[in-house]
Parts: structure tokens; C-alpha cells; sequence
């Protein structure tokens, strides 16, 4: 073999191990919304500015906070209108604060309330889901405490969530709790309620497992996906930008695709300027087909 032949079937391989297997048999880019998390926009400017920035970056949709006052409620929604980025669901904001898994009933009152205004303002958006973070276990709070008690308020709030057709999403977090995915699963599975799925989180287990498994498990489960990197450095747990961290990204690909998910992804990672988050989509996009590097 000539060694220019060879040099070109060398960097041929080499592009194609960067790939998924289901991108190199023609996967193609997986046909999802690419969002992020409110967040990520900071907080200079209106709403609509930083939509609009977003909106430039190449985002589709976004993920807010929960918001009480009426005013701002429906300055968000016109400026979702007036700059075409979908608000798709809403990030709950008082579940760690005041878990639905407290012994203190006054907490679980305020967590109570501030669900039920996240399921509100994801219906005055347009929004069809709303995070949740279930249950927290800590000292005070066994592990099955934790289970008990967050299904017992989860099912009361499934009433207005079912009335007003909002997902409520439980996320996988660093909370003690739902620690594989059979018993993430069953979790899910327990309520018997189209309205209560997974939000699923690939950069917060890859400490303790394999995003890739956990989708598989999921399935139709996952109403959404939040997609962040993640590496363990020093013994210090980091949250670098995408494509800097330890997550295979191609296996990561294969599963979403094999279990034909299609909704929005959002980020969740620093936020930076419009330079910044247009690098950051360019990354996402490299994701979206498979890749493992920019190029």
C-alpha cells in the first residue's frame, strides 16, 4: 500500500471510531429539540435579549425556574413568543430547599405549594412537563422515609398534574436516592400514572454507572433528558464543558436512538455569552450525530 493511500485509510479509521455505530450505519443526527436551562443565559438583559441570544447560539427551547409573580409569568411567556424559543418544561425550584421527603410538615407545605406553581406555569407557557427532585435522604431522612413520603405527595400533586396534562418529570440527582436503574424503574412504574415519567440526567451517574444502561431501562419512561459531562479528577467530581468529560457520548447516542426518543434535550452546564453558547451548540450538535470531537 502506497503510503499515501495509507495515510488516508489511517485518518478514515480514525473518523470513524469517533463515531457511534448507529451514526456510522447512517443514524444520522437524532431528531430532538436542542435546549437548555434557563441558567445558561445569566441574568443581563430582558427576557426576551437573553432568549433572542439564545435563539442566535442555534437553541430552540429553554427550561425556566419556577415563577410566582403573575407580571413575570407573562413576560417570559411573550418574550418565548416574540423570539421562537419553545419554553418546553419547567425546572421546579423548591424541591431542595424543602424536600417532599422532610419530617417537617411546614417544609413539605412549601414544597407542596411550589410544585403546584411550577404545574402552573408550565401551563401558562405551553410547557408539557415539570422537574421535580423526589426526595432527598440525609441524615434525618431514611432511605425509606424518603420513599414513603415523596410518593405519598407525588401522588396528591398527580391530581392537578393530571387536570392541567403536565408531566411531572423525577430527576436523578445526587440525592441518595433512586440509585440504579431498576429501582429508578420501579419508581416510575409505581404510580401507574401517564403523567408521572424520568428526567433523566446522563452527567449526574456516570459516577456510580453507565448513562447509556440507564436509558435503555428507562425507555419510554423519559419525558426528558438533560445532557452535561462529567470527569473525576483528584479526587474532586467536575463538570466540564461537553466533550472535555469522561461520558461516551457515542454509546449515549446509540441508546437514545435505540429507544426512539424524541423530545427536547436541554443543556445544563455554565452559561456564558453569545460566543460561548454558540461553541457550546456546535459541541451539542457533535453529540446529536454520534461524534466524539468537533471535527
Amino acid at each position: 500500500m502506497e503510503r499515501r493511500t495509507f495515510l488516508t485509510s489511517a485518518a478514515a479509521a480514525a473518523a470513524a471510531g469517533s463515531m457511534s455505530a448507529a451514526a456510522q450505519s447512517g443514524g444520522g443526527m437524532l431528531p430532538v429539540e436542542k435546549g437548555l436551562v434557563i441558567g445558561m443565559l445569566g441574568r443581563q438583559g430582558s427576557y426576551k435579549y437573553r432568549f433572542q441570544v439564545a435563539r442566535e447560539a442555534g437553541f430552540q427551547c429553554v427550561e425556566p425556574n419556577t415563577v410566582e409573580d403573575p407580571k413575570e409569568v407573562e413576560e417570559i411567556g411573550k418574550a418565548a413568543q416574540d423570539t421562537g424559543l419553545r419554553i418546553h418544561g419547567v425546572m421546579n425550584s423548591a424541591h431542595w430547599r424543602y424536600p417532599l421527603s422532610s419530617a417537617d410538615p411546614e417544609e413539605v407545605k412549601l414544597s407542596m405549594a411550589g410544585m403546584r406553581t411550577s404545574l402552573q406555569n408550565a401551563k401558562a407557557w405551553g410547557a408539557d412537563n415539570v422537574l421535580l427532585v423526589p426526595a432527598v435522604v440525609n441524615p434525618g431522612v431514611t432511605y425509606e422515609q424518603a420513599m414513603e413520603r415523596s410518593k405519598r405527595q407525588i401522588s396528591e400533586l398527580l391530581n392537578l398534574a393530571t387536570q392541567l396534562k403536565v408531566v411531572i418529570a423525577v430527576e436523578n440527582v445526587w440525592n441518595k436516592f433512586l440509585l440504579s436503574p431498576i429501582e429508578y424503574v420501579q419508581y416510575v412504574d409505581s404510580f401507574k400514572s401517564p403523567y408521572l415519567k424520568a428526567y433523566f440526567d446522563v452527567g449526574n451517574v456516570q459516577l456510580y454507572g453507565y448513562p447509556e444502561h440507564w436509558v435503555r431501562s428507562l425507555g419510554n419512561r423519559i419525558a426528558r433528558i438533560h445532557f452535561k459531562d462529567f470527569r473525576f479528577r483528584n479526587r474532586e467530581a467536575q463538570f466540564p464543558n461537553l466533550l472535555d468529560g469522561e461520558l461516551n457520548w457515542p454509546a449515549i447516542y446509540d441508546s437514545i436512538k435505540a429507544i426512539g426518543y424524541k423530545g427536547p434535550i436541554s443543556l445544563e452546564i455554565a452559561g456564558g455569552d453569545l460566543a460561548y453558547l454558540t461553541d457550546v451548540g456546535k459541541r451539542f450538535d457533535a453529540i446529536l450525530k454520534g461524534a466524539t470531537t468537533l471535527r
